[in-house]
């Protein structure tokens, strides 16, 4: 029934807006790996730079968490002899960034330049000689070293056992500033100037290796965070869609674009698409992020719920009241009062599931849902079984139109069409009572529809905020319906405290 296209078109248009464009590459794929392509997720430019304005979080938690090595050298000097250094508990202190920038290149690389990050490195300097007349001295004194750091980041993004991993071994720093201080004197003698020239090089070699190393130990920490997130939305119980990579990806300076299979798994079993009608073209660099759903994807969604259980809804009491009060004229309170046989609504319920699987067509009106759908009405007596009042099998097409403001998912039936193929009723045990026919199907038209659909709506808001889709900030979401695909974009805000608690809780 309708809420089966509810279903598939919302969990996709608005969960899937969580997983942040990803590619890959390094992946063994079929001979025409574009028609096993069921999900598509374009990020462009403004979102990169978006995202970029984050880096410097990033950053920061990649320098506070590198584990600095002790840094231990000697050298000869004439007349001084052999001279040794040593470099322990070094800590970094009053870090800042002047600014980030971003570029995609088609080199399937993300390069990210960072100007002048400037840091406070502490910690404790030892050193000793034996001069030439067999004189020795051994000093242990606090330091700081003052610095100022270019950083370059070239962003591979790799395939792994068909997920997302990024390659940051592109990682260079550039030093405009080492300088050495020792006990706080900013005016170095011969000997501070003596060892912040033989310290200089070796610490440069170790800064790029540790911060480098944590960069890439911050990245794949994030990556693995955002997969997770990724897994947990489009994953329910035994109802799993698999996100893994397709194809190759593709970097445009405008964007960033990976090709997902979005087959649906149900106990171990998923269906096979191998006629993806995807192309380039038919998504645009105006907003931040796309995402191309397949029909395919959509209808095989709509069977794992079906197979699953789960096109099943109740109503009764208010809700039961409100759908058979719809009007209040004479035809309506007499049938409802044959209907019920003067029974309250709180005594009653109202069962409505579907009997086949949901056949979903993608239309530019809208999505299309075909099934054919019970409705059984039971009185509860007291002490007794449930009377059947009433139960109908009835051949539904509706249209939705889906949308998504203010956080719920609004789920919009604007046409629909109903072929009432069984019909059996206390008050009619003929099924000639015209009246009685003519109510039940103006009431399913005009209420029963509406209802399902702002019901199934609500229930797929509350399962999108548990998984902290109300978190972020969706900007303007449209969700396009074409022949055999449906297009979602929006521009985003990024939720900066969500990244700030990961960051500080996993490194």
């Amino acid at each position: 029934m309708c809420w089966a296209g509810k279903m598939m078109l919302g969990t996709f248009s608005i969960l899937l807006a969580l997983v942040l464009a990803a590619a890959a590459a390094a992946c063994e794929f079929g001979p025409f790996p574009d028609r096993a392509t069921g999900i598509v997720c374009r990020m462009t430019k403004p979102a990169a730079l978006l995202l970029n304005q984050e880096t410097a979080q990033v950053i920061q938690a990649a320098f506070r968490n590198a584990k600095f090595p002790n840094i231990t050298g000697e050298r000869s000097m004439r007349l001084l002899g052999r001279v040794a250094y040593g470099l322990s508990n070094i800590q970094v202190n009053d870090l800042s960034i002047e600014r980030s920038e971003v570029e995609l290149k088609e080199d399937n690389a993300i390069h990210i330049s960072i100007k002048n990050v400037t840091a406070l490195f502490k910690g404790t300097l030892t050193y000793g000689y034996a001069g030439a007349w067999f004189l020795q001295l051994f000093h242990s004194v606090d330091f700081e070293i003052e610095s100022s750091i270019d950083l370059q980041l070239s962003i591979n993004l790799m395939c792994q056992k068909d997920q997302v991993a990024p390659d940051t071994s592109g990682c260079y720093l550039t030093f405009h500033k080492l300088t050495l201080h020792l006990q706080g004197d900013k005016q170095p003698g011969w000997l501070k100037q003596l060892f912040t020239d033989f310290i200089s090089f070796t610490l440069k070699l170790v800064l790029k290796r540790e911060v480098c190393k944590e960069i890439n130990t911050v990245a794949q920490t994030l990556t693995n965070f955002i997969l997770d997130i990724a897994a947990n939305f489009v994953r329910d119980k035994d109802i799993i869609v698999d996100i893994s990579v397709a194809s190759d990806p593709v970097i445009k300076t405008g964007y960033i674009e990976s090709h997902h299979k979005g087959l649906v798994l149900y106990k171990n079993k998923s269906s096979v698409l191998s006629d993806s009608v995807f192309s380039p073209s038919l998504l645009t660099e105006s907003r931040m992020l796309y995402f191309w759903l397949s029909e395919h994807s959509l209808s095989s969604l709509a069977a794992a719920a079906f197979l699953d259980g789960r096109l099943v809804l109740n109503l009764r009491g208010e809700k039961l009241q409100e759908l058979f009060e719809m009007e209040d004229t004479e035809v309506q309170r007499k049938a409802v009062q044959r209907i019920f046989q003067g029974t309250s609504y709180n005594d009653s319920v109202a069962k409505v599931w579907s009997l086949t699987q949901p056949q979903i067509s993608l239309q530019p009106e809208g999505t299309v849902v075909r099934s054919l759908v019970a409705v059984e009405v039971s009185i509860l007596l007291a002490g007794e079984e449930p009377l059947v009042a009433l139960y109908m099998e009835k051949e539904i097409t509706v249209t939705i139109q889906a949308t998504y403001a203010e956080k719920k998912l609004i789920l919009q039936p604007v046409d629909s069409s109903v072929e009432i193929k069984v019909f059996k009723c206390t008050a009619d045990p003929s099924g000639e009572d015209s009246s009685i026919q003519s109510f039940l199907q103006h009431m399913i038209l005009v209420a029963g529809i509406p209802e399902v659909t702002s019901s199934i709506g609500s229930a797929l808001t509350s399962l999108m905020n548990n998984k902290r889709l109300d978190l972020f900030d969706i900007i303007n979401p449209e969700i396009i319906t074409r022949q055999g695909y449906v297009i979602v974009q929006l521009d985003f805000g990024f939720p900066s405290h969500l990244l700030l608690n990961f960051l500080e809780n996993s490194l």
